[in-house]
């Protein structure tokens, strides 16, 4: 016999709901990409197969304070996000969740990942998990709504987890692990600046100044996509420099870079949402056939 509530709405139902809203609470897509780039880390400081438990535990301790800084991050932006149409049906402005659930989802999750990384993986990763949520929610949230420099804070946010791979498996932080680092950190630019024109006037209604918002011809943010995009092509070949890649790597590194640099470029020449999207498409593509090749190329360098 099923259960009703006094709205009517059966039980079964609004449990699936809530269950679905602190999902959202994560932002599922985003963490993934981070836990990926955790895996590759540390199977490229590994040199191969990683320590599977080590990594298993890295894994879900990243998961666990990455969660807990969406969460914070959809609190502190929960009345901007009301204001946009891609965002107002997230729990807390479509009121499905009040927001002490979602302040003590988010410092339990964080609290728990910390410690989890401390006792399981190492002392250094559960550091720069701190980090991470730190710079992602204590800087780069409260500057998007104050100055465009939110994005390169943003990226180095984005780009953090690979170093918590990289020392979960006892890696030093080193010159290989810079050019992880920088490779994850410069491919946000152009990803990033093709969803702030796509979105340029949700922001703006929302009071987030991203460039597109501040210089609406779009000319700084094609400016910035062609600059990371540019810089990145030298920075993606320094794996094969370095010696943890091959020269196949090296060749599909620079065909995947000029790629992204031509759809970057066709951008900052015909600024309009056609490009943006090819640019936004180009940008999904580029990382991870970047980092697949360069993971199963570890396993013989």
């Amino acid at each position: 016999m099923s259960t009703s509530t006094a709205s009517g709405v059966p039980a079964r139902s609004l449990t699936w709901q809530r269950a679905a809203d602190y999902l959202e609470l994560t932002k599922p897509k985003i963490v993934l990409m981070e836990l990926v780039t955790v895996a590759v880390a540390a199977v490229v400081a590994s040199s191969g197969a990683p320590n599977l438990w080590l990594l298993a535990h890295a894994l879900f301790g990243t998961f666990l304070v990455a969660a807990g800084a969406t969460a914070w991050n959809q609190w502190l932006e929960r009345y901007s996000d009301a204001l946009m149409h891609r965002t107002a049906d997230r729990p807390l402005p479509a009121a499905r969740l009040f927001g002490w659930e979602v302040v003590l989802f988010g410092t339990a999750t964080t609290l728990a990942g910390v410690a989890y990384l401390g006792l399981l993986v190492n002392l250094p990763t559960a550091a720069l998990g701190a980090l991470t949520w730190l710079t992602y929610v204590g800087i780069y949230t409260p500057l998007k709504s104050r100055s465009p420099t939110s994005t390169p804070v943003g990226a180095v946010a984005g780009a953090l987890p690979i170093l918590m791979g990289w020392t979960a498996v006892g890696g030093q932080l080193n010159l290989s692990a810079a050019t992880l680092f920088s490779i994850v950190f410069l491919w946000q630019f152009p990803h990033v600046m093709a969803i702030a024109w796509i979105y340029q006037r949700q922001y703006a209604a929302a009071g987030i100044k991203l460039l597109p918002v501040v210089e609406p011809t779009g000319l700084l943010a094609g400016i910035q996509a062609v600059g990371g995009a540019l810089v990145l092509v030298p920075v993606s070949l320094l794996p094969a420099i370095l010696g943890f890649a091959g020269p196949m790597y090296c060749i599909w590194a620079l065909t995947l870079g000029l790629g992204q640099l031509f759809y970057s470029s066709a951008f900052l020449l015909r600024r309009n949402d056609q490009t943006a999207r090819a640019l936004l498409r180009a940008s999904l593509i580029y990382l991870p056939a970047l980092l697949l090749p360069l993971t199963a190329g570890s396993f013989r360098y």
